[in-house]
């Protein structure tokens, strides 16, 4: 697990008498909404990676952050879109799946792409869906007042949300206040995860997810969306530091040459990266191996998506 990274132990400290709160909030909108990134400033930390890939979430990853009296579990679900393959149908139903078991749901909607393709379709879905819903328009920094109260109109006529929030996930603006309600609204009830946690990912996964955010920043051009990385061996070494061994998954050779990179200079810099991050969370020295494997078809190994966390999509 993740351990503190956050404030959310002062904030106990300052919690005021009376009964907790606590429920899940599931975070779903079309591919690049938003989501990760501002799941990460709710939580105050980085519990899911931003990428310039579309569809970067594969599985739910929770997040968790404590305000006022209340316990709030974001639930990060991958965007909806409209499926082609295996992999895609996993990670819609997965999405779909963390929506109907939430307590609310809250709907992001890129301002600057407004409701068309996927974001109508998901409209289109949410009329199924009978938990409570609250709208989120994103990236409202980048769009004029007029048109964003256009876009919250018709937003609001194709289902019905209990409240309409605008927001920039990237500086933080309307946060405060949509934390503020989601606080409030969720129903009384104990804490489900210690103070201090702020991510029920196990410590190996996240590893493998920071290496994988590295892989598509440095190679989003150019490396393919099938591409899929396992922590193989984490050994805790006796001077403090850990050693950590993962293996990247390509689906053909030609990936393999563009993910190693000439001399090797691709495969460096993404090591790089993620160790440096990786030391700063855990906090203690970093040894990190990455090796490039090819697995054609991994994309159809029931194995793979139990790794990732989604149920293997049949036919």
């Amino acid at each position: 697990m993740i351990g503190t990274m956050t404030d959310n132990e002062s904030k106990v400290e300052e919690l005021e008498a009376g009964p907790t709160k606590s429920g899940f909030v599931a975070l779903i909108g079309a591919t690049n909404a938003g989501k990760s990134t501002l799941l990460n400033r709710l939580v105050g930390a980085k519990v899911s990676i931003v990428s310039h890939k579309v569809q970067t979430t594969r599985a739910i990853v929770r997040g968790i952050a404590i305000h006022d009296n209340a316990q709030i579990v974001f639930m990060d679900t991958p965007g909806i879109f409209k499926p082609r393959r295996r992999l895609d149908r996993a990670m819609v139903m997965s999405a779909w799946g963390g929506a109907k078991d939430a307590d609310l749901i809250m709907l992001l909607v890129d301002s600057e792409r407004g409701i068309r393709g996927d974001a109508e379709a998901i409209l289109e879905g949410l009329k199924d869906v009978h938990q409570p819903k609250i709208l989120i328009l994103n990236k409202v920094d980048r769009v004029k007042p007029e048109d964003l109260l256009t876009l919250a109109a018709a937003a609001n006529e194709a289902v019905s949300f209990e409240q309409t929030f605008m927001i920039s996930a990237t500086t933080g603006s309307g946060c405060d206040d949509l934390m503020n309600f989601l606080a409030q609204r969720l129903p009384e009830g104990p804490w489900y995860y210690p103070e201090d946690q702020i991510s029920d990912l196990p410590m190996r996964q996240l590893a493998a997810e920071i290496t994988r955010e590295k892989l598509f920043l440095r190679l989003h051009q150019e490396l393919p969306y099938a591409s899929h990385v396992e922590t193989e061996k984490w050994e805790e070494r006796k001077d403090g530091s850990v050693r950590i061994e993962q293996v990247i998954y390509v689906e053909r050779e030609s990936q393999k040459k563009i993910a190693l990179g000439k001399g090797g200079e691709a495969i460096k810099a993404i090591s790089t990266a993620s160790r440096k991050e990786l030391q700063q969370i855990l906090e203690q020295p970093v040894h990190l191996f990455l090796f490039v494997k090819v697995r054609e078809n991994w994309g159809d190994d029931p194995e793979r998506f139990r790794e990732m966390g989604l149920e293997f999509p049949k036919g």
